[in-house]
């Protein structure tokens, strides 16, 4: 390696010279730079003292080297990712451009048909008399009748069955049996998900899906085939027969069971041919159906408890790209029965949209996370390999939808009710629930209790967006949970045998959230809630502990269309470890109108619902009303609790009091949150004693002026509602926190709202000092008196979380007092400047 240097001499700087490390200087150096790529000057200067080789170097020489070394490795992981990028750009395009084709065909067929149906209409009363018509009509039926040969259950018969299941996914994968729409919200780019479509006049459900994935093809069909593994709604899969086919691939006889989403509707299960075999062109080609019998093929009696669906010819074709990985074509495509439930939730057996929501994009974001996974680092949060937290995740889901369906082949019997049928009560008493909880105490002695009680009960919503009703949930567990509920259940997971005590103890001291995955999309988090100081019992009361909840969030994104929200959770044991009990309980929220939800990211009780008030109304209510009117959706809850069999009747009644307080503090939240009630009650937009939202924005652009001496909005800007529309779309992130000793956030413009990825009613629980890292909080503690002092401190670049845990880097920020009118501080304002999610 050669340095530059002015005199010649070994690690000088003073001509023009080179100098060349030696091979061992270059390992010594290297060896370093692998332990900290950006060594202090004191770590430098030891360098040079435990390392004789470089002692003829001198420290600003080896302060250049890491300059340079740490510039060099930029530049390679730039050029690794450009290469990546253009890799999957060149796949895209050539993806693209097979849909073009495939369109085109689409566009000549449907000018074909219209002419056909024209000379059709012209000539339709000669057709009628002409007798010869009707009879090559006729002869054409029994001819398309006789071209199929024989099927039945025989290895022939179930082959013929498989050929022409292969040719008619084909034909909706790559050509035109199924006129394909672009689903709302979906555009294709390096950076999607992929190019997603559903079905528009076709029988069923249909949804289809086309992406990159980098993965073979032989791992990516061996990973779509263990559909419960990726399909949370997936209850089993059972392979029934194997027959191997002379072309190398082979037929599979499956009976599958899908989970209900809702206390209301059955669960579905279907009877399916699945067909695996190779193309000419090298593409694999895994393809199913339902068998019927009007295939004469192989039958499946009904199952109790089960609604049998329909799946049509469905399937995936993937093949091989260059450089690496695959391209997939996924074909979903269902008829589920929507006459078996009740009329409300028709929409969600009838939506296009929600199956490719729930199936078909679900199956291309398992792909794409198992591929992140192989690409990176093999240990994430707290530890944890990825594949072990999947399987938290889909053991959260799994007994979730248990709890919710309540199967009697697992153990599930109901309670009698109280006289009211709002919610329902299950017990589980089977040594299998039992076993699979491994109840066992850190003292080693055996848990006593011998059963599983679940309570659920399903709701209809309006107006209220699942996701942003999810995530005031989420965010204000003390809204409405019962602490000592919350403590009972942990207790019977961590310590010894606890009896339920029927009043509530103590509260909620604070809610931490400690962040342990997310996938791909974000769409799905993993993560620890810790409830600090809760009182387990009133011998407690004085020592309080720490709850640990294992949590699963899904459904947060308010701009995706179709998307089912959930929040299930789970007491743990603070050594959390893989195989710990786990009891889920949760909530599930399900739109029923996915095709005219057009909700914006943050609406709710906020401050943009105030930014157009005037003669025109309320904006918020104007774009609700615009997009659809009347939004409504159905929210499942269970509860589970694992007791004493003596108790069942004690713990019966509270599980049913405690759905039923639950279930008034969602609708009482719900109609908080609805645009409509925010329109109406203006005036609780904004806490009490808080000044209102366009005299804020006043205080925040003249106290900037003050102490920074420049604006900080654009001149022209006049008027208390022109400067608060513009201090609320201005693109760095401003955020107020109040003068208290552990200062809570107050105010957020939208830029603030995203990077926190909150809304302006939880922001308000939020403190200042959970946004920052351990760094962060020493600077803030080092800056904040001279912010209170000096009235302004610029603080440099670095790291901050937001609500969900997520990483945001910011190039710098610039804090100031805001002073009211009589010029006393009112609260701390902060801009983050160039933020952006790491």
């Amino acid at each position: 390696m050669a340095m530059s240097c002015k005199d010649g001499k070994p690690g000088s700087l003073d001509n023009g010279k080179y100098v060349r490390y030696t091979p061992e200087q270059v390992e010594a150096l290297e060896r370093l730079y692998h332990e900290c790529p950006k060594p202090s000057s004191i770590r430098r200067q030891q360098l040079i003292r435990e390392c004789p080789i470089l002692s003829n170097i001198e420290p600003k020489q080896i302060k250049v080297w890491f300059q340079n070394r740490r510039c060099r490795e930029k530049q390679r992981k730039e050029a690794s990712r450009l290469q990546a990028v253009n890799r999957k750009l060149t796949a895209m395009n050539k993806l693209l451009m097979e849909e073009n084709d495939r369109l085109q065909k689409q566009v000549s067929q449907l000018v074909y048909e219209n002419g056909c149906f024209r000379q059709h209409t012209q000539n339709a009363t000669l057709a009628t008399k002409d007798p010869s018509c009707e009879s090559a009509v006729m002869s054409g039926q029994q001819r398309e009748t006789h071209q199929h040969p024989p099927r039945d259950a025989s290895p022939a018969g179930l082959l013929s069955i498989a050929e022409e299941t292969l040719a008619e996914f084909l034909s909706k994968a790559t050509g035109t049996a199924v006129e394909w729409v672009q689903m709302p919200g979906m555009k294709p780019g390096p950076d999607s998900i992929g190019i997603i479509a559903i079905s528009h006049g076709c029988p069923g459900v249909a949804a289809r899906a086309c992406g990159l994935v980098g993965l073979e093809p032989t791992r990516v069909a061996e990973l779509l085939k263990d559909r419960p593994s990726w399909f949370h709604d997936c209850r089993a899969v059972d392979v029934l027969n194997v027959l191997p086919t002379a072309n190398g691939g082979t037929i599979e006889l499956l009976y599958m069971q899908l989970y209900a989403p809702t206390t209301l509707a059955p669960a579905r299960d279907f009877w399916l041919l699945r067909y695996t075999s190779v193309l000419e062109d090298g593409s694999l080609v895994v393809c199913e159906r339902s068998l019927k019998n009007t295939q004469n093929g192989p039958s499946m009696p009904p199952v109790q408890h089960f609604v049998r669906a329909e799946m049509l010819p469905s399937g995936y074709l993937i093949r091989p790209c260059e450089g690496g990985g695959s391209i997939i074509h996924i074909v979903d495509h269902m008829d589920l029965e929507p006459w078996s439930v009740p009329e409300v939730l028709r929409p969600l057996y009838e939506s296009s949209t929600v199956l490719a929501q729930k199936t078909t994009m679900a199956a291309l974001r398992q792909l794409r996370q198992i591929a992140q996974e192989v690409s990176q680092s093999n240990v994430t949060g707290w530890g944890r390999r990825p594949a072990a937290l999947r399987a938290l995740s889909q053991r959260l889901s799994r007994g979730f939808n248990d709890a919710v369906n309540g199967f009697t082949d697992e153990g599930w019997s109901i309670m009698g009710n109280d006289g009211m049928d709002d919610v329902t009560i299950l017990v589980n008493s089977s040594p299998d629930k039992l076993m699979g909880l491994n109840l066992s105490f850190a003292n080693g002695f055996p848990s006593v209790s011998n059963a599983v009680l679940c309570a659920k009960a399903s709701m209809l919503l309006q107006n209220v967006p699942p996701a942003t009703l999810l995530r005031f949930l989420r965010e204000h567990r003390s809204e409405w949970a019962d602490s000592s509920i919350d403590a009972y259940s942990a207790a019977v997971v961590k310590v010894g045998p606890c009896s339920l005590r029927g009043s509530r103890v103590g509260g909620f001291g604070s809610q931490v959230i400690l962040p342990l995955a997310h996938t791909v999309e974000h769409e799905e988090f993993l993560e620890v809630i810790k409830l600090e100081g809760i009182a387990q019992s009133p011998e407690d009361a004085l020592m309080p502990r720490d709850v640990f909840l294992l949590q699963l969030c899904s459904g947060m994104d308010e701009n995706a269309v179709g998307t089912c929200a959930e929040l299930i959770f789970a007491p743990i044991d603070a050594s959390f470890a893989d195989d710990a009990p786990l009891l889920p309980s949760g909530f599930r929220i399900i739109p029923l109108d996915s095709g005219k939800e057009a909700s914006s990211p943050n609406r709710t009780l906020d401050l943009a619902s105030a930014l157009e008030i005037g003669p025109a109304g309320n904006k918020a209510s104007n774009d609700y009303s615009a997009a659809g009117g009347c939004m409504r959706s159905v929210m499942t809850i269970a509860f589970e609790f694992a007791f004493e069999s003596h108790l069942q009747e004690h713990v019966a009644s509270m599980a049913r009091q405690y759905v039923r307080s639950i279930i008034s503090s969602v609708q009482r939240v719900a109609l908080a949150l609805s645009p409509s009630y925010s329109g109406s009650h203006a005036g609780l937009r904004t806490p009490l004693g808080t000044p209102e939202a366009p005299t804020l924005a006043r205080w925040i652009c003249q106290s900037y002026r003050v102490y920074m001496g420049v604006e900080l909005l654009k001149s022209g800007t006049e008027g208390g509602e022109s400067v608060l529309k513009t201090l609320w779309h201005h693109s760095d992130a401003i955020m107020c926190c109040s003068l208290k000793a552990l200062p809570v956030f107050t105010f957020a413009n939208q830029a603030g709202l995203d990077m926190l990825e909150t809304t302006l009613v939880a922001l308000q629980d939020l403190t200042l000092e959970k946004i920052f890292d351990e760094h962060g909080r020493k600077t803030l503690c080092t800056e904040f008196p001279q912010i209170i002092q000096q009235g302004f401190a610029c603080l440099q670049g670095g790291i901050c979380l937001s609500s969900m845990g997520r990483p945001v880097s910011y190039e710098r920020a610039v804090a100031w007092k805001v002073l009211n009118e009589e010029e006393n501080a009112h609260c701390i304002c902060f801009m983050f400047v160039n933020w952006s999610f790491v």
